[in-house]
């Protein structure tokens, strides 16, 4: 598409509507009346420079000597920038010796105007310098620029343009066009799309694979731009199956006057020119992370090869001034991650570079050391730190196991890293551990203590998933090559899991006689860890059900003595729980509901997704026992429904198959098909965490609605639904609810620390856990946040 001709310094014709970013028009308004220079940075192809000159056309009757644009991407040499800011103001004396500085200067002396300057990046140092010149001589004069990284400007306040809004990771933007969904990228998809093919929209039918596209495209309006105007030549869904190289998908669109926005890889490519040598290679080695990476890890991967540690840190804050990597949390807690598209190009770089395999052998190998080092801790106090930290770094964990299976040679560590972390497969992450265990083990067959641990814990995350005659077989293999290798300690392990997966069989003399063996070994060893100690209460439960109660008993009291002397969480859980399961084999329910609830509190601290199902369809089964038939029904769906991502449930075996189908048969003949079934559809809607209150009678009536197209409302468990917005009032401080409402005057971090008498940075930390607990993204989501929530008093 060619751009229409216009005089230098006007504002370009708008060619399409413009879309979204309401809240952020009014917003960088008002900025511009309290702040003489406002300066928008972000990602390229977020739209930084569409906005700014939104803004500029909203503003042009409040500035009576008018906007003017100053383009500056085709400026490449410092000492033209103010030469192109004259021409675009139309100042006299443009072509003699004179300072271009002070032409500039003396022209706009007595003007109220607002000048935009695009595209300062290149050039950042000669653009601040000529605007604070300007601003000095010329008091009416406001400046909006558009920049990677600001212009480092005493005064200069900075608005970081962020992606559209997305179904799954925002609230619908206030007052957007909504195209049936509240969401900007989904409104201006369909709007490029129905100009390039009549009469789309964005509906029910396609509504999930727009959001889809619009999310692997980052919300960024450029990639959305592009993608929409391949509508005639390819679906939607054809071009989700093909953005596995975006770049080439993406490779024409709109043409302009701007060679570098015709592509996306334009766009991102420019920032990467502009970047110093440092900053370019550690661009390339952070896209080996597929999330959030800690400092840590980023000094781990990103360092040697010519760059030292001190390096990757001063580097990586030069890259979050440029907009080419977020910064996340603050102090201790702060982490870094890019935006996909940001994140392969790197990729492509990297590969470039010739040091692809060795950056990802490095990200393979911190994330090994972490996984070995959360084992060796495990069995203490800090469970609950190492699970939120590996549930953080998922997606690199991950990625550092799949390098061991598709690099040549690196199975076998494949092995040992998927066997050091049984702790988060069994409680965390069942399905997934089950996925890496038998890629592993499928790739090295040879005999190894590798394989040996890795079969054992495949074993165990089997049995958890109800796959009995599996586990059997791969704890049987794991027994026979024990033996043959001499390795006493994965032959106890063996040992102990049959006992378990016979328990399950409800073969409870077999399982007895593996689990005293397996008990002995450990105790002969005195290794202390949280599998050699579960196996007290699984030979406690196991003894219980043969009817020897009292010693059940004393081995589960030993085992919970034992985990709270060391501050252990998970193990403690599973001992409550088998005490539960023995006073209710005796009939004693209230004792029972006692050590189950306990039992349910102490896994909802861990989240430990294979127990608490256990806990709640225990806790139904108490409930229908006590008469309470609706109760007992909706934990029934609501367990149901936490099994769905695990696996087939473990009651479906042995002695408690027999407990579940009759509870299940009592709630049905007491309440009816229609009533069960209904009970099943309300757990649908129920989030996780409010289950689990519910469950251990915390509400009375749990709390649970449908939800927004494309967001599961927390039927996975341990990913909580977003929280209402009362909520967030209750977990704000009455500090940080003062801190939010000068946000929402619009008053600066400095302005803040000076009217509650406190250090900036205080402030920047208290904006930043605002941002944290409401979910917000910038200062205009406290901004809009407040406007609901809180009095003018607050």
């Amino acid at each position: 598409m060619h751009a229409v001709k216009r005089k230098a310094g006007t504002l370009p014709r708008e060619i399409t509507s413009f879309v979204g970013r309401r809240q952020a028009t009014a917003d960088i308004g008002k900025c511009l009346c309290r702040w003489r220079l406002v300066t928008l940075t972000g990602v390229g192809g977020v739209g930084k420079t569409r906005l700014a000159l939104h803004v500029a056309r909203r503003l042009q009757r409040t500035f009576p000597d008018g906007v003017r644009l100053a383009e500056l991407a085709k400026v490449h040499t410092a000492s033209l920038v103010a030469s192109a800011v004259a021409a675009a103001v139309e100042a006299p004396d443009t072509v003699s010796t004179r300072d271009p500085v002070r032409v500039l200067a003396d022209h706009l002396a007595g003007r109220r105007l607002l000048l935009v300057l695009d595209n300062c990046e290149h050039v950042r140092e000669a653009c601040a310098d000529l605007v604070a010149a300007l601003l000095r001589a010329a008091p009416g004069l406001r400046v909006l620029a558009t920049s990677r990284e600001p212009l480092g400007l005493p005064g200069e306040h900075v608005w970081r343009v962020l992606p559209l809004t997305l179904p799954g990771t925002q609230e619908p933007a206030a007052g957007a066009e909504d195209a049936g969904t509240g969401y900007e990228a989904l409104a201006l998809f369909e709007d490029r799309a129905s100009a390039a093919v009549s009469g789309f929209v964005v509906d029910k039918g396609n509504e999930n694979a727009v959001a889809t596209l619009c999310r692997r495209l980052d919300g960024l309006p450029l990639a959305i731009e592009l993608a929409a105007v391949r509508l005639p030549a390819l679906s939607v869904d054809q071009m989700l199956t093909r953005l596995e190289d975006r770049y080439r998908l993406l490779a024409t669109g709109y043409r302009d006057d701007q060679p570098r926005h015709r592509t996306l890889r334009a766009a991102i490519g420019w920032s990467f020119d502009l970047c110093t040598g440092l900053e370019q290679t550690l661009w390339a080695r952070l896209s080996v992370f597929a999330g959030q990476a800690g400092q840590e890890a980023v000094q781990d991967v990103c360092s040697g090869a010519g760059l030292t540690r001190e390096q990757v840190l001063s580097g990586i804050a030069s890259l979050v001034g440029k907009s080419v990597v977020c910064r996340i949390g603050h102090g201790a807690h702060v982490r870094y991650s890019m935006l996909e598209t940001i994140r392969d190009y790197g990729k492509e770089r990297l590969a470039e570079s010739g040091e692809e395999t060795a950056v990802r052998r490095r990200h393979r190998d911190h994330y090994l050391r972490l996984a070995e080092r959360a084992e060796a801790d495990w069995f203490g106090p800090r469970q609950p730190a190492w699970l939120d930290r590996t549930r953080a770094d998922e997606p690199d964990v991950w990625t550092a196991l799949e390098f061991c299976l598709t690099e040549p040679g690196e199975a076998r560590t494949g092995l040992r890293m998927a066997g050091a972390l049984w702790w988060y497969w069994i409680g965390s992450a069942v399905r997934d551990g089950r996925h890496w265990l038998d890629r592993a083990l499928a790739l090295d067959t040879a005999p190894s203590g590798e394989r040996a641990k890795a079969l054992w814990v495949d074993g165990w995350v089997a049995t958890g998933q109800g796959d009995v005659q599996r586990a059997l077989g791969a704890l049987t293999e794991c027994a026979d090559l024990a033996r043959r290798l001499g390795d006493d300690t994965a032959l106890a392990h063996a040992t102990q899991w049959i006992g378990t997966a016979m328990w399950i069989q409800d073969r409870l003399e077999e399982a007895a006689l593996y689990l005293e063996r397996a008990l002995d070994h450990h105790r002969a060893t005195g290794e202390l860890t949280s599998v050699t100690t579960v196996v007290s209460c699984q030979l406690g439960m196991v003894v219980g059900l043969l009817g020897d109660v009292e010693r059940a008993m004393a081995l589960c009291k030993d085992c919970v003595a034992l985990c709270e002397a060391h501050g252990e969480c998970w193990t403690r859980s599973w001992a409550l729980w088998n005490l539960a399961v023995t006073w209710w084999s005796r009939g004693d329910l209230r004792s029972a509901e006692r050590y189950a609830r306990e039992s349910l509190r102490v896994k909802r601290r861990i989240t430990d997704r294979l127990g608490i199902p256990f806990c709640v369809e225990f806790l139904a089964w108490i409930a229908m026992a006590n008469g309470d038939a609706e109760a007992a029904s909706l934990m029934l769906a609501m367990s149901e429904r936490m099994w769905e991502p695990i696996g087939a449930p473990l009651f479906g075996w042995g002695t408690l198959r027999g407990w579940s189908v009759h509870c299940r048969e009592r709630a049905e003949r007491t309440l009816g098909k229609d009533t069960v079934e209904a009970a099943r559809r309300r757990a649908a809607e129920i989030p996780f965490d409010a289950a689990v209150a519910y469950a251990l009678g915390e509400t009375r009536r749990p709390s649970g609605g449908a939800a927004r197209p494309g967001v599961p409302a927390g039927t996975l468990p341990g990913v909580p639904a977003p929280s209402a917005p009362g909520d967030s009032l209750l977990r704000l401080t009455p500090r940080e609810r003062q801190v939010a409402a000068l946000v929402a005057e619009g008053r600066s971090n400095r302005e803040i620390a000076a009217r509650l008498v406190i250090s900036q940075r205080t402030a920047e930390g208290h904006v930043d856990r605002i941002m944290n607990k409401l979910g917000a993204r910038s200062r205009a989501g406290i901004a809009s946040w407040a406007a609901n929530h809180l009095t003018s008093g607050a």
